[in-house]
């Protein structure tokens, strides 16, 4: 009777302590809306096990990919509302709650993968672009930086110059400074959810898409623009946040943990990002698909590069002095 008696006592007491440590354990939810094996899902996996390490185990990330709780506009209300707790999402899509954002949007601000890499691992550019969304909007914190690298158009036809893309229906992100430079290359500009290029592009609705080389390797965007022209027009960067209202519940010790794990994404995910770029165009390529490496950016630099200053300085100050940063950044 005995034995039988510790034995349930024992296994009442181990239910007890699983019970309570379950009960320290605290879920979050991580959303974004491109596939597994992408700068995004790298972003999670460096912010996810940083904040398990430090929390000891007791705040627990969970990612939602491929857009299962929307595009990014969406995922950025949901976070403002403190419906989801993080998100990483472009630095394009952002404008659309705050404009000034679309300073990294800027055609050839950065000067290639090295440039980029140094300046979003550089603090004053965490700084400066935090301080702009603290005093632009609410509900949302900034806590990392991160990138999905450069973006290049991709089409049926080779684009190698300027004037290759001259009346072209292109989409891209809907930021004012998109839409003023490719304008000035003499494309017709078209807006629309990245999970509808696809289509887009098979149909004719648009005859261009532009992004990173992994984006257009994991979304299969070569089966409808088998043509992939290295233009490596704009950076592909993006912002990981974290709900005001979750901020707010955390512990000074726990703000500190977030802000950490988002420090390693600044400092580690372009990196990785960048290695993956390679790593899927060399996968193109053995699939047959036509990588143009020999497009002259001089034209597409002629034209932009004027207006780099005006664009930043119209977006408003904030933006202005990103652009700076960013440039100065050697």
């Amino acid at each position: 009777m005995k034995s039988k008696f510790f034995a349930v006592v024992a296994v009442a007491s181990s239910l007890v302590m699983a019970s309570a440590a379950s009960a320290q354990e605290r879920h979050f939810r991580f959303a974004h809306d491109q596939q597994l094996n992408t700068g995004y899902s790298i972003a999670y996996d460096i912010f996810s096990a940083k904040l398990k390490q430090l929390s000891g185990g007791k705040m627990l990330v969970d990612q939602y990919p491929g857009a299962q709780l929307g595009q990014e506009p969406q995922l950025l209300q949901l976070v403002k509302a403190g419906d989801l707790d993080f998100a990483i999402v472009s630095s394009a899509n952002t404008a659309t709650i705050s404009p000034q954002a679309g300073v990294m949007s800027l055609h050839f601000l950065f000067n290639g993968p090295d440039h980029m890499v140094k300046a979003l691992g550089d603090q004053r550019l965490f700084e400066a672009i935090r301080d702009m969304m603290d005093q632009t909007s609410q509900g949302i914190r900034v806590i990392g930086l991160g990138t999905q690298g450069l973006r290049s158009m991709y089409s049926k036809r080779e684009i190698k110059k300027v004037e290759d893309i001259k009346g072209l229906k292109i989409r891209v992100q809907a930021t004012a400074t998109e839409d003023a430079t490719f304008a000035a290359y003499g494309a017709q500009t078209v807006h629309m959810p990245f999970g509808s290029v696809y289509t887009s592009l098979q149909t004719g609705v648009v005859d261009v898409g532009e992004n990173s080389v992994n984006v257009y390797f994991v979304n299969k965007h070569y089966e409808v623009a088998p043509t992939l022209n290295i233009t490596e027009h704009e950076a592909n960067n993006a912002i990981l946040w974290i709900s005001d209202k979750l901020w707010q519940s955390l512990s000074e010790e726990q703000r500190k943990w977030v802000l950490e794990a988002g420090r390693d994404v600044s400092t580690q995910e372009p990196k990785k990002m960048f290695e993956l770029e390679t790593t899927a165009a060399n996968k193109l390529k053995t699939m047959g698909v036509k990588v143009v490496t020999d497009v002259d950016k001089s034209g597409f630099q002629k034209i932009s590069g004027p207006m780099l200053d005006k664009l930043a300085k119209d977006l408003g100050p904030h933006a202005d002095k990103i652009k700076t940063l960013i440039q100065s950044i050697k």
